[in-house]
């Protein structure tokens, strides 16, 4: 008679022990803490641009200026366009890209707001600095700009939340590239 056979077991790798039996995964759709930090950046940009808005158009008339500093002046004027006034007759199209890249980020969030923790702040930033003007453009049929330094277009909060967003993710982008 014979020994029996030893049985070959291996924890985490089959038996040529190259191929994983199992790979933990980990979720990368945002949790609550993403979701509340989203919420409070997206509220924050939309209250302050909002906010700014309300007291140029109260305080100062269409076109008018006061000068601040240097080249820097608060010019209450209006944009019905995108960056720099283009597309100022396309108010439905813009209107629409806008909405759809709002829905957009939200559902890339949702799917992906764990994946890097700059994400709430960046795309919270954007989200808001989009809506606020998203909300102006369906109220008013326009934004209000009113930072203004002369050698470049007049605008306002939303855009630089915009702005400030794509630098951070951009940043964010080029660290994790570089770690790598």
């Amino acid at each position: 008679m014979s020994e029996p056979r030893a049985v070959d077991v291996r924890v985490g790798s089959s038996t040529d022990a190259l191929t994983p039996i199992s790979v933990a995964t980990r979720s990368l759709a945002a949790r609550w803490p993403q979701w509340i930090g989203l919420g409070l950046v997206v509220t924050a940009a939309v209250l302050a641009d909002q906010v700014t808005k309300h007291i140029v158009a109260s305080q100062l008339a269409l076109d008018d200026q006061v000068h601040v500093l240097g080249p820097f002046a608060i010019h209450h004027v209006q944009n019905s366009g995108i960056a720099f006034g283009l597309f100022a007759n396309a108010t439905g199209l813009v209107t629409a890209l806008t909405a759809l890249a709002v829905g957009w980020m939200l559902v890339f969030f949702a799917r992906s707001g764990a994946r890097h923790p700059v994400l709430p702040v960046a795309l919270g930033l954007l989200i808001g600095g989009s809506s606020s003007n998203l909300v102006d453009r369906i109220r008013l049929g326009h934004v209000t700009d009113f930072l203004d330094f002369r050698y470049w277009p007049a605008f306002n909060l939303a855009d630089t939340f915009i702005v400030v967003g794509v630098g951070i993710l951009f940043a964010a982008i080029l660290l994790g590239d570089a770690r790598r």
